[in-house]
């Protein structure tokens, strides 16, 4: 299952479009049976998620939270498999995709992707980088959303 949320009001967003994007993901690295939460939020409830849990008072674009391989009923059990959740701070993206010349979606939608590769357990120093090139190109090439150049 995959879920997305709209808990801000700063921009539209169209959540099947996300929702497309990450059932894609899943596939492309075979967790096809793995469940997901996308949560687009604003400033506040992001820079209290990061306090919170990363020990930083400040805002942030996005921010994962592994599961740990928990099923959907937290038990361990069953065919589903939660991997995450991901919050996506929507008024930090649309600063970041005016500063970088393109549109908020392209912006989302790379955040997106940016906090699936660490739900995944990539980090920025084992080889995140790379892979997210490679992922964009896939994406680009299958058409799903617009991502930046």
């Amino acid at each position: 299952m995959i879920e997305v949320l709209n808990r801000q009001k700063t921009a539209r967003i169209r959540a099947r479009r996300f929702e497309r994007l990450l059932g894609r993901l899943l596939r492309r690295y075979r967790r096809g049976r793995a469940d997901v939460v996308l949560a687009f939020v604003g400033e506040k409830a992001i820079r209290r998620l990061n306090r919170t849990f990363r020990r930083k008072d400040k805002v942030t674009d996005v921010l994962s939270f592994p599961a740990g391989g928990r099923s959907a009923d937290g038990k361990g059990k069953g065919d589903r498999v939660l991997l995450g959740e991901i919050a996506v701070c929507v008024p930090r993206a649309a600063r970041q995709a005016s500063q970088l010349g393109h549109g908020l979606e392209a912006e989302l939608a790379y955040l997106t992707l940016h906090g699936f590769l660490h739900l995944l357990g990539y980090d920025h120093v084992q080889g995140h980088e790379e892979e997210e090139a490679k992922a964009v190109a896939a994406l680009r090439r299958e058409r799903i959303l617009p991502f930046p150049p």
